[in-house]
């Protein structure tokens, strides 16, 4: 499969959505390099995202995502990039997601995504009641994801479905500018 005219495809959305399992699977299917933006911070940090948070708080990870963010969308290389659920919260990542690639957001529906974040201890902003805080989490960041390019409901679809939903769409687009 091809992607046209784009040297980066940007996956954004809220913890649970399927950015990780959407990126792989583009990533093999496009034959360009996967790049996780969490996993690039942690690798710049030398610990885990739960260690940032209950050290620096989210300020100082937000931060920190951010500067990460800007560098790897600034590498001139074709990536599929997935990004932290909250990337997304600072217009300064917005705007330079927009301007180094296409965007495109998952969602799926608050029950579909506490069953896939139910068991996962990995994510500091759902410690205690993970129902609660997913619910109270959609709803602070409902129009979060509205800059993107293209947003897909992921809820009842699978991994290759998605996948190949979003080549479709963008080469359509593409297609168009031609």
């Amino acid at each position: 499969m091809q992607l046209r005219h784009q040297n980066k495809l940007i996956l954004v959305g809220f913890m649970g959505t399927g950015k990780s399992s959407v990126g792989s699977r583009l990533a093999e299917w496009l034959g360009w390099p996967l790049i996780d933006s969490d996993a690039a911070i942690v690798r710049d940090q030398n610990r885990d995202i739960s260690s940032i948070f209950a050290t620096d708080g989210e300020t100082a990870f937000r931060e920190i995502e951010s500067r990460v963010l800007a560098s790897l969308l600034q590498t001139p290389d074709r990536a599929v990039v997935s990004t932290g659920g909250g990337a997304v919260l600072k217009e300064e990542n917005r705007k330079l997601m927009r301007k180094t690639g296409i965007v495109v957001a998952l969602k799926a529906s608050p029950d579909r995504i506490v069953s896939r974040v139910l068991q996962d201890e990995t994510r500091p902003l759902l410690d205690g009641d993970v129902q609660g805080r997913v619910y109270r989490l959609l709803e602070e960041r409902k129009h979060a994801y509205d800059f993107a390019h293209f947003t897909l409901d992921t809820t009842e679809m699978s991994v290759d479905d998605v996948a190949a939903a979003i080549i479709s769409m963008t080469n359509h687009v593409a297609k168009e500018n031609t």
